[in-house]
């Protein structure tokens, strides 16, 4: 298949994934051409099979605000016309649902039909979704799709609950790439952060309040006095700079630190002990998925997807959102001698349930399905 892909090219998860599952099309012998306003930040190898497409948004002093939709739109119809593309398919509903349907829309007039799949990734439907002035756009576009994908079966409902959705919408799972996340030697590493054999502790995310990263260092202040540790926050973001001062504040900066945006997280994650995700939102759990093919436990909230992810007792545990006492309780459980070797078995055995591998078939073959019933239609 000749596919087309369009997403955020940035650290998130939406982004990671759309670059990851176009990686993995590539590799199983399909033509990828992304299309986005700058090259995706995993796009990181060369592969015959792989294009990428930059959207170039003209400036005008007419436009207040660069109109980005539109120039999208208009490469889509671009890529579609000379490079013969079989589906789109865009990460995100805004704007990249409401653009591919503006591009089918043209398409037509050059006797040109273009199926297009919609995968939604969260805080398109939790957060943006749920605005009053992006709420029918992203309503006509989820409908309008010949195809809509989920990333959660909590996503899915929450997208059924808060729009009123005519479409079906496919649970496609996100997924982690077994070959890239697993646990490396990397005791060097490890020595260096934690010269006195300390326990490592791991957060990623992008630093928005969403992910409420204060809870993580009031946490570690209550795991550290019972177990010798160190915690690492990987990332950046508008909460950055807050946190830092959190960590003054609490007495805490000698054993916390901030390592910014960082590629090679894998290597960092195949030396940590634990992994927090307290988030009071998250459709899925990508982060704690790839810490769990990397042999770490994780802690958790119960938010959204990630019980689908996080098996309680087994490959962690999950607290309500904001209970510090109860994560820090749980935490000091799995780092315990006796326990952790456990626990790190247990995730490692869950993550190879998402391994991309058990994951990109069901793509391949939802696309075929999608491609099959736009051409029917024409019949």
């Amino acid at each position: 298949m000749r596919i087309g892909i369009v997403c955020y090219p940035t650290f998130g998860g939406s982004g990671v994934i759309a670059t990851e599952l176009g990686k993995q099309l590539a590799q199983n012998g399909h033509q990828v051409h992304f299309m986005t306003y700058t090259q995706p930040i995993r796009l990181d190898f060369f592969n015959e099979n792989l294009f990428y497409h930059e959207v170039n948004i003209s400036d005008y002093p007419l436009f207040q605000y660069p109109p980005y939709e539109s120039a999208l739109a208009s490469k889509m119809v671009d890529v579609v016309r000379y490079e013969k593309l079989d589906i789109l398919h865009v990460h995100y509903a805004i704007p990249h649902a409401t653009s591919a349907f503006l591009a089918k829309e043209i398409l037509k007039t050059h006797g040109i039909k273009i199926p297009v799949v919609t995968t939604l990734h969260g805080t398109d439907i939790t957060v943006v979704g749920r605005d009053r002035t992006y709420k029918p756009m992203v309503t006509f576009s989820i409908n309008k799709s010949d195809g809509v994908t989920a990333v959660s079966d909590s996503l899915k409902q929450e997208t059924l609950s808060t729009f009123e959705i005519t479409n079906e919408i496919e649970v496609i799972p996100n997924f982690v790439d077994m070959a890239r996340f697993h646990k490396q030697e990397k005791d060097h590493f490890k020595k260096i952060i934690c010269p006195s054999g300390e326990k490592l502790l791991v957060h990623v995310s992008n630093f928005r309040k969403v992910k409420r990263i204060g809870d993580i260092i009031k946490t570690f202040g209550k795991i550290k006095d019972k177990v010798p540790s160190k915690l690492l926050l990987i990332g950046d973001g508008p909460e950055r700079v807050k946190m830092e001062e959190m960590c003054r504040d609490l007495g805490l900066c000698d054993d916390i630190r901030f390592i910014g945006k960082l590629d090679a997280i894998e290597e960092v994650l195949s030396v940590a002990d634990l992994f927090f995700m307290p988030s009071e939102k998250e459709s899925f759990g990508l982060a704690a998925l790839e810490a769990m093919a990397c042999q770490v436990p994780i802690i958790t909230s119960n938010a959204g997807g990630i019980p689908e992810v996080n098996i309680q007792g087994v490959t962690g545990f999950m607290s309500e959102i904001g209970d510090i006492d109860d994560m820090a309780k749980n935490a000091l459980f799995v780092l315990a001698d006796e326990n952790l070797d456990t626990f790190k078995a247990n995730a490692l055995a869950k993550a190879k349930e998402f391994d991309i591998k058990n994951v990109v078939p069901q793509y391949e073959a939802y696309y075929q399905k999608i491609i099959d019933k736009v051409a029917a239609a024409d019949l």
